[in-house]
């Protein structure tokens, strides 16, 4: 037997060490390559099963790491009121999401699934987080998420809301798409400000402390007929473009990831099946570069009844550009119907490369290889006291001042702290749940102490001297109110917790004994009306009763920012982001109509000096 010389046994070592190195280099694994090189690597090695569970998204009650791994499953979510358990700490959601997350990456190319959920007023779903105004704050809700171990939230909602007897009307910003368009600036807040040489239309999110954010409702969804949630909007294309498309257009120049198509329809055609809007326009015309994704269940409302051609629905929605399905329960039928139809060549493979192209561009440019895993550090972010002290700036910031006394010589606003004895009353002034309204722990909101935070009548004791006697009834009668005594009341009352279709209305009311409390106390002492709601409401038949009216929206946990402004600790600054109508018989109406005569303009809100003291 030959024997080799030590150099030529250094050389063969050498050799075998080599290959051995380059079998195990995976270039989608190398952080240090281009996004585009790492996606078109991965997406290679790809087999159909695995870019079908990349478009896949699953709630997590019928998730577990081990379907993760099985159907190599790319986006798990918690619907509204989905929770690791009742009052969960910002380590429990962790520990969760980690365990879903070991399951994704266990599989052979260890592909990171990506967790959403709906954070459009701070991390609305979880226990101890801070309750903004909705769509309002960004950096702060991003880092409240990321606490809980989620990347991914469902926001902003950059809707044009045309109809205020839509459900949704709160989660919009105004009937004037150029304040929708300035308030796309939530995008960076979530996702961090893209650099100086950022292509429009590329998704961008800067670390591990920002989220993916979803610009929505792919579009149109706040012009249906009538405010039906769902519904058909009836418009030319100009309309569309010119009023429901300008936001979108800011939202891809700011880098937003994902964009979630709408469940309604554009003179009849479904959204979810619409491939002229989703596919030749929002991508290939606006050269949107992330992944669009559904809304829930929502191809299944492709046909009528909603589920009824579930394979027609799949191929509908597939073809029309929708790369992330939200299933989100019946993951096997949605993944063997997808796979059936590509298999018989009704969808392209080159559809489903797109769709998985554009999931995997997202996960690798927000640094998701790399950081996969929750940061269990970021706990102490879920309710910190800056970023309370951050919603009680926006909620004092966002209310509107209506009305300041019956004559304009004798305003009621700002209300003194020392006066000897108060009255606070309405079914709202105590109520932590209608205060944060609907997508507030539970996905229709709830009633009472639902969350930390701080209720109005709380604020309004904090706020007073202590001198003060503050008494609180609910629904007083007027012998009460006449004969107590009081220096002046304040009345909080307003709409219930709702959302979508159950918000709907077409009286456009709050809800007794709302009514009937302020023509019962405002009738009886000097009141100043704090209104709790989503939206305009009717309030012309009593506001002549009222002394003060305050817009006070859904303000969220910090009742403080309401007392802030009411006392006189600082000025009214807000001006409605919408038209306050007379009557729900002028509705439809939005500035610029030929019929416009509304109650308060787009625009309209009284100012008052802070008082000093």
């Amino acid at each position: 037997m030959a024997v080799l010389a030590a150099p030529v046994v250094a050389a063969v070592l050498l050799l075998t060490w080599a290959a051995y190195g380059e079998a195990q280099y995976v270039l989608y694994k190398d952080a240090t390559k281009p996004v585009e090189a790492r996606v078109t690597d991965l997406l290679a090695r790809m087999t159909l099963a695995e870019k079908i569970g990349q478009m896949t998204q699953i709630e997590r009650q019928v998730a577990s790491p081990q379907v993760l791994k099985d159907y190599f499953i790319g986006s798990l979510l918690s619907g509204g009121g989905s929770v690791p358990r009742k009052q969960a700490t910002a380590a429990e959601w962790v520990s969760m999401v980690s365990d879903f997350q070991k399951g994704s990456l266990s599989t052979r190319l260890g592909i990171p699934m990506i967790y959403g959920i709906d954070a459009v007023h701070g991390h609305n779903n979880v226990y101890g987080a801070t309750i903004f105004p909705h769509n309002r704050i960004g950096a702060a809700t991003a880092l409240e998420v990321r606490a809980t171990g989620i990347q991914y939230a469902f926001a902003p909602c950059i809707a044009v809301c045309r109809d205020p007897r839509w459900g949704r009307c709160y989660e919009s910003y105004s009937e004037d798409h150029r304040i929708v368009q300035a308030m796309t600036e939530l995008i960076p807040g979530l996702q961090g400000d893209v650099p100086a040489n950022f292509t429009s239309g590329m998704p961008y999110v800067a670390g591990k402390n920002n989220v993916a954010a979803c610009a929505k409702h792919f579009v149109g969804d706040g012009g249906t007929q009538n405010g039906v949630n769902e519904d058909n909007t009836i418009i030319d294309r100009r309309g569309l473009m010119t009023i429901h498309m300008p936001a979108y257009l800011n939202a891809l120049q700011k880098g937003v990831s994902t964009v979630m198509i709408s469940y309604s329809s554009w003179n009849g055609i479904k959204m979810h099946a619409n491939h002229d809007l989703v596919t030749r326009y929002l991508k290939d015309r606006l050269n949107f570069k992330g992944f669009t994704i559904s809304d829930w269940e929502g191809i299944d409302r492709i046909t009528t009844p909603a589920g009824s051609n579930y394979s027609y629905s799949v191929q509908a929605g597939v073809l029309a550009g929708i790369d992330m399905i939200m299933v989100p329960n019946n993951y096997q039928s949605f993944i063997s119907i997808l796979t059936s139809h590509v298999n018989n060549g009704i969808i392209p493979m080159s559809r489903i490369d797109d769709a998985v192209t554009r999931i995997l561009r997202v996960k690798f440019t927000m640094g998701l290889f790399e950081n996969p895993m929750p940061d269990s550090s970021m706990a102490d972010q879920l309710g910190k006291k800056e970023h309370r002290d951050l919603a009680r700036e926006a909620v004092r910031k966002s209310l509107v001042l209506l009305k300041n006394g019956k004559t304009s010589d004798k305003p009621m606003l700002p209300l003194s702290k020392k006066a000897p004895k108060i009255l606070v009353a309405g079914s709202h002034a105590d109520n932590l749940g209608y205060q944060c309204g609907g997508w507030t722990i539970e996905w229709q909101g709830d009633t009472g102490r639902i969350t930390v935070g701080m209720t109005i009548l709380d604020a309004v004791k904090a706020a007073v001297d202590p001198s003060t006697t503050v008494v609180f009834a609910e629904n007083p009668d007027a012998d009460f109110v006449k004969n107590g005594g009081f220096s002046y009341a304040i009345v909080v009352v307003g709409e219930h917790p709702y959302t979508e279709t159950k918000g709907d209305s077409l009286n456009m009311t709050i809800p007794d004994p709302g009514p009937s409390t302020v023509a019962t106390v405002c009738g009886a002492a000097q009141c100043a009306t704090v209104l709790i709601s989503g939206r305009p409401v009717v309030v012309q038949p009593f506001l002549g009763a009222m002394d003060a009216l305050v817009a006070a929206w859904l303000p969220g946990t910090e009742g403080q920012g309401v007392t802030d402004v009411l006392f006189g600790d600082y000025g009214f600054t807000g001006k409605l982001p919408r038209t306050w109508f007379k009557s729900v018989d002028q509705l439809p109406m939005n500035y610029g109509d030929a019929h416009y005569d509304p109650l308060f303009p787009l625009g309209f809100g009284l100012t008052t000096q802070p008082r000093t003291y």
